[in-house]
């Protein structure tokens, strides 16, 4: 047999192919917050939409430049960038002037992305790590508006004019207080499912982000083990531990306030910052709820989910080595016993 006529092609590994590619991932990530963004938009007005648009271009724009500067590559075609763009804009108030967002976008992408080697290197999930660096500015971070509320567009564009806007108190500042039948008066659990409650824009509507969560987990862009295991041991111990309430009561106000559901749908399940066996994943998960419940519980800052998942990121690498999958065509050889040492007269 002649094997030139057989034109075979050959290349090095791995020799599996997809037609996924890093935009058609994101880009699924982009449709499957598109709920969550609507009623946002609902709910706070159109400040929702223009802080997450100036947000998602002002990621583009870091990114795009970092590269330019440094004369690398340009992908902001992956829309890694916009994703992240979006999600800074979701962990924050309404309110949030638009240069604050900015800083957060510069120091997401440059700081916590490109600095370590661009996308698929970053060792921290870039929105929340940038959440967590906006908290610099607590006021503006920490100045809630009701809902069905309609900021305007300008007003908070420079620094000091948000002490104008009108204070309301979120679910999770009243779940902190331990105040549960204050927060039961306020909001009932249908309006806390839909999300007509104040807090952050894109973590309000638990139904959207269940409805956004579930596409990514029917697309296989995630899988389920993260969000069912950080939901899951977050339901667990908040049922067991209702600190003198009703325990179904207080455990379902806990899941469908703060940023639950967003942090387990769309920033735990993160590729980058994440275990890649399923074993590991709901390890993983377990951690988050462990310390987002301890966070609420005993932290002076009412929400727990942003520190939980950063937490638990600086953890991968451990989680990652050991708990290994077994490899394809190899048994698993059990360990030989260790030989018992003789005792030796005169030794």
């Amino acid at each position: 047999m002649n094997y030139k006529e057989l034109n075979l092609i050959g290349s090095s590994s791995p020799h599996l192919r997809t037609k996924d590619s890093a935009a058609h991932i994101m880009g699924e990530v982009l449709i499957a917050m598109v709920p969550a963004l609507g009623f946002a938009v609902y709910n706070f007005g159109w400040r929702a939409l223009a802080n997450t648009l100036v947000s998602a271009a002002g990621c583009v724009f870091f990114e795009w430049l970092y590269r330019v500067l440094l004369r690398k590559n340009c992908t902001v075609g992956d829309l890694s960038a916009a994703v992240t763009g979006v999600l800074i804009a979701f962990v924050c108030p309404v309110t949030i002037p638009y240069w604050i967002l900015l800083i957060g976008d510069f120091f997401a992408i440059v700081v916590v992305k490109q600095l370590f080697g661009g996308v698929g290197k970053n060792f921290l999930n870039p929105a929340l790590a940038a959440r967590a660096f906006m908290l610099s500015w607590a006021g503006e971070m920490t100045t809630w508006v009701g809902p069905r509320s309609a900021p305007p567009l300008w007003t908070t564009l420079f620094p000091g004019t948000v002490a104008d806007a009108v204070t309301y108190p979120t679910p999770m500042a009243l779940l902190h207080e331990n105040n549960l039948a204050g927060l039961q008066q306020m909001y009932d659990l249908p309006k806390m499912l839909v999300g007509l409650i104040g807090g952050c824009v894109g973590e309000v509507s638990a139904l959207m982000l269940l409805i956004g969560g579930a596409f990514l987990i029917l697309r296989k862009v995630i899988t389920w083990y993260i969000p069912a295991s950080y939901i899951g041991s977050v339901a667990l111990l908040t049922f067991l531990f209702p600190r003198g309430n009703d325990p179904l009561m207080w455990m379902l106000y806990n899941l469908l306030g703060g940023g639950l559901m967003l942090g387990a749908f769309f920033m735990a399940t993160d590729y980058v910052t994440s275990p890649v066996s399923h074993k590991g994943q709901v390890i993983f998960g377990v951690g988050c709820g462990l310390i987002t419940v301890f966070i609420r519980y005993f932290g002076s800052y009412n929400e727990g989910v942003c520190y939980a998942i950063l937490v638990m990121n600086l953890m991968v690498w451990l989680i990652d080595k050991n708990v290994r999958p077994s490899r394809f065509g190899v048994p698993k050889v059990k360990k030989a016993p260790k030989a018992e040492k003789k005792e030796v007269d005169g030794k």
